[in-house]
């Protein structure tokens, strides 16, 4: 067995996986259920959506950052990641500041 969940062993069973890629804004979203076949990466995810990446800064499974190449298992849910619009640190300090 490898030592990263995100990477094949040659062992795998290669039948049909279903994954879910997911885009979204900041008050709605949209998912997307794609059959591959067994050992298909997250690039051949993103091709299966059929989604335009512009705009779009990485990927991750289940909140995970991972590169394009990742093998994917059964299950999972590949996000596509867009850069942030606000600094996180500086949006909280707005909002404890007193009025």
């Amino acid at each position: 067995m490898t030592s990263s969940r995100w990477q094949m062993d040659v062992s795998e069973n290669v039948s049909p996986i279903g994954v879910d890629v997911v885009r979204a804004w900041p008050r709605r979203y949209e998912q997307l259920h794609v059959t591959l076949p067994g050992g298909a990466t997250v690039a051949d995810a993103l091709a299966a959506s059929g989604w335009s990446l512009d705009g779009i800064t990485g990927v991750a499974i289940f909140g995970e950052r991972v590169e394009r190449d990742a093998r994917l298992h059964d299950g999972d849910r590949v996000e596509l990641l867009r850069p942030l619009l606000v600094d996180p640190k500086a949006a909280r300090r707005r909002r404890a500041r007193p009025k």
